[in-house]
């Protein structure tokens, strides 16, 4: 029988991804300059105010004022009429000096022993029904918002957008689990008061919308992608009819309340921890990234057409106290899920030491996850630029989403066949 799946994606302009990206930010200036720095860094982002709060270690200082102003204004809040901006909002910064309860269960003589920085559950999750190994209903949702962010930078074929939008696409199955086409996509764009009729307006957005925007994200996408876009398609955009108040004067935005947007749009699972703001020594963000990198590689491999990988730990514990597999009933070869995970332990090495090696993540490479999601993403060398309140600069080339590499393919097959 058929069946529907639905994801959804929030852009950079959303409060909750402006929050994960000011937070985010503010981790790749300590590491920039610190790599063994340990932060937790919380933002609250609201009407004309921004609260950072957290735990730091770290031998350096940061002008935490500038990067969160840079940040906000970067993201494109930037004018007045939007009750929130870079330059004007107030800020309070209450960031303070790490627990030496907490610090003491993570740095250890040895850095192999290194112990987790809390207990907890993380997920990885693969699966080959698109290129990039994440659900299909995700990948189109980000995809529609990234190049709604392009439309509104570039600001020409639409000149009325604002930063904050929301899109969600519902996918149709058939009975093996196989995409047949496109159901619903739903759009609310935030935009400005171009026309005194709100309906009018409301006109003008859903045609953009449609032989805009949809338009251009299918240039982009394979022919089999595309077949499952029809005219039978149902169209919400901006379903309230006005989308004005936005940002975090519409909105108030936390750290880490997008955690199913992060990871796999609702398919998988996901963990009890949000990512942005920690450092590595969190497993949290660590040891979900490796079991999504485990999960990718072992799709990518051929040992199974979907893979769930649950790790866990104990604060304080270098080795982690499960590895679990669920391969869903798709599994390719002729062994159980617990004994694909005794073998995957044998590959991986999940401490959280070598984790961080292993992955590079011990690097400012975090900005650049913190919206259109942590996983699905393209790995790529770039070169950025960090300056300290006393003039210090680090121009630093760094190496983005290395979790997403299909670098053990080979040595799984070698492994498994």
């Amino acid at each position: 029988m058929a069946y529907y799946f639905t994801s959804e994606s929030v852009s950079e302009g959303h409060p909750d991804k402006l929050a994960d990206q000011i937070s985010d930010s503010i981790l790749d200036n300590f590491l920039a300059f610190d790599p063994q720095s340990k932060v937790a860094c919380e933002t609250l982002v609201t009407t004309g105010k921004s609260i950072i709060a957290g735990e730091v270690k770290s031998s350096v200082k940061l002008d935490i004022e500038k990067n969160v102003r840079e940040t906000i204004n970067k993201v494109g809040y930037t004018k007045e009429e939007y009750k929130f901006t870079g330059d004007t909002c107030e800020i309070n910064n209450l960031i303070h000096q790490q627990s030496e309860d907490i610090n003491r269960g993570v740095e250890r003589a040895i850095n192999e022993e290194q112990g987790a920085g809390d207990q907890g559950i993380m997920f990885g999750y693969a699966t080959d029904e698109t290129k990039n190994f994440i659900p299909l209903a995700l990948d189109l949702a980000h995809k529609i918002l990234i190049e709604l962010s392009v439309l509104r930078k570039e600001c020409d074929q639409i000149k009325y957008l604002r930063p904050d939008s929301k899109s969600q696409v519902t996918i149709k199955y058939d009975q093996n689990g196989v995409p047949k086409n496109v159901d619903t996509i739903v759009v609310s764009t935030q935009h400005d008061p171009f026309e005194k009729d709100d309906l009018k307006m409301l006109r003008r957005i859903k045609d953009d919308i449609k032989n805009i925007l949809i338009p251009r994200v299918l240039e982009k996408e394979s022919s089999r992608i595309k077949s499952l876009f029809n005219n039978e398609i149902t169209y919400h955009i901006n379903p309230t009819g006005r989308f004005v108040i936005g940002g975090p004067h519409g909105d108030a935005g936390l750290t880490g309340r997008k955690i199913v947007v992060d990871t796999y749009g609702g398919k998988g699972a996901h963990g009890g921890g949000a990512f942005s703001g920690k450092d590595p020594s969190k497993v949290d963000r660590s040891a979900a990234y490796a079991a999504r990198h485990i999960a990718k590689n072992l799709v990518a491999a051929g040992i199974a057409k979907e893979i769930l990988v649950q790790v866990s730990y104990a604060i304080g514990v270098s080795a982690p106290t499960s590895i679990n597999i669920n391969s869903f009933g798709t599994s390719k070869v002729n062994l159980s899920d617990s004994e694909i995970a005794h073998k995957i332990s044998k590959i991986f090495d999940m401490r959280p030491y070598s984790i961080e090696k292993r992955l590079k993540l011990r690097n400012p490479i975090y900005f650049e996850t913190a919206s259109y999601g942590h996983m699905g993403r393209k790995p790529l060398k770039i070169v950025k630029s960090f300056e300290l309140p006393n003039g210090k600069k680090n121009q630093k080339e760094v190496e983005l989403f290395t979790w997403e590499k299909l670098d053990c393919v080979e040595r799984i097959r070698k492994e498994f066949y």
